[in-house]
Formats: C-alpha cells, sequence, structure tokens
C-alpha cells in the first residue's frame, strides 16, 4: 500500500504536466513486478480529443512493447480511476492491476456536465468483473482525494 501512494502521488505530477502541456489532468504509469515505473503518461486530449485518456495512451504502449505474461504481473496506476474505455484497453492490453487514487463518481462531481469530459456512472471494478479474466483493483485512497482533486477543481 505505501508503495501505492507514492506512485500514485507521481501520477499527480504527471497530471500536472499534462495541464502544463495543455491537455487535462489526468496521469498514468505501468508499474513492473520489480516496481519499476516502466511506462508513464498524461491524457493527450489536444492531440486525440476524447479518447486521448492517459491510462488508455499507457494500456496501448505497454501492449506493443510487452508480452502479455509480463504484463498479467504489472500494475497500472492512475490518478483518478479508470473509466470504461481504459478499464476496457487495460483489460484487453492484459495489465494484471490497478490502482487508482480518485473515484469516477468524485471526477463526475468535479466536472459536471463538461463536454470534454462527460464521464460514465460506471465503476472499473464492474467492467473488469465482466471479463474472463482477473484484474485486481486497489482503489480509491482517500488520502489522496483532496491532493487530486485540486488539479480538476477551476479546470472544467
Amino acid at each position: 500500500m505505501n508503495n501505492d501512494i507514492n506512485h500514485l502521488k507521481t501520477t499527480i505530477e504527471l497530471a500536472k504536466t499534462s495541464v502544463k502541456d495543455g491537455n487535462h489532468p489526468f496521469g498514468a504509469m505501468l508499474v513492473g513486478p520489480d516496481g519499476d515505473i516502466l511506462i508513464t503518461s498524461g491524457n493527450s486530449y489536444r492531440e486525440d480529443k476524447g479518447v486521448g485518456h492517459a491510462e488508455a495512451n499507457v494500456a496501448r504502449l505497454a501492449s506493443r512493447k510487452y508480452d502479455p505474461e509480463f504484463l498479467a504481473q504489472c500494475t497500472l496506476v492512475t490518478s483518478v480511476e479508470p473509466c470504461c474505455m481504459c478499464a476496457g484497453s487495460v483489460y484487453w492490453a492484459g495489465i494484471g492491476s490497478v490502482v487508482f487514487g480518485l473515484t469516477e463518481k468524485r471526477l463526475a462531481e468535479l466536472t459536471g456536465d463538461n463536454p470534454e469530459n462527460l464521464t460514465l456512472d460506471l465503476a472499473c471494478r464492474e467492467v473488469f468483473a465482466a471479463g474472463q479474466r482477473k484484474v485486481e483493483v486497489r482503489g480509491p485512497y482517500s488520502e489522496l482525494e483532496d491532493a487530486i482533486a485540486a488539479d480538476h477543481i477551476g479546470f472544467w
């Protein structure tokens, strides 16, 4: 759990960098079985619009770079709970676990009806439960909620 917190703090910094680059405040990364950070990404809205989510970016890069047996031992860490699109990307890439800080429900409260982030009320655990392969999920981490939410307050 302590490693989860430290990795989540890194995703908060990735989200801040994403905003500085003109994108939305989200950050994600792939952590290997030994705890090494293998891939990082912010949101890529400027280039990819609504499908440029940080988690999907990481999952896509991971599936190109690593084989499924290795990815099954890896963890995708993300500042905000993966939406159903991103959860699907994690699932299809073969990544074994997910750690997130802030729930999709809380994000919806922060973004409202902003057309650039019309959240879906579907928890990633529900998406993974519909699959044939188990994906472990850890989160949310309430002790980081304020830090993650701070990047969204006033952004949307």
